[in-house]
């Protein structure tokens, strides 16, 4: 199962990509849970991630993200603008399964 952490200022305005990328990730058979946190949870729930994803408006801190991630061995990277601005569930899954193969 893979294990894919969505960082928002809020952990509301992602509610919907993580829906989408739910979707996405049954239709094509595949186990995942997908969850949304604020940026101020998202620290502490690295640990049961593979991979972490984080809002446009988060772009500021992918640097500190990828620092505490690294205890984890897992990748950070900023959710593509255009797939969080259109709720593209199937973007933004394979943008974090790219990163999980990545690690």
């Amino acid at each position: 199962m893979k294990k894919i952490l969505l960082a928002c200022s809020s952990g509301m305005s992602t509610s919907l990509l993580v829906t989408k990328m739910e979707e996405y990730a049954k239709s094509i058979g595949e186990d995942a849970k997908i969850w949304a946190v604020g940026q101020d949870q998202a620290k502490k729930e690295m640990e049961n991630a593979d991979v972490v994803l984080i809002g446009p408006q988060m772009s500021f801190l992918k640097g500190e993200f990828q620092k505490e991630a690294q205890k984890y061995n897992i990748n950070v990277d900023v959710i593509d603008m255009m797939a969080y601005g259109m709720a593209d569930g199937k973007k933004a899954y394979e943008q974090a399964n790219k990163l999980i193969g990545d690690k």
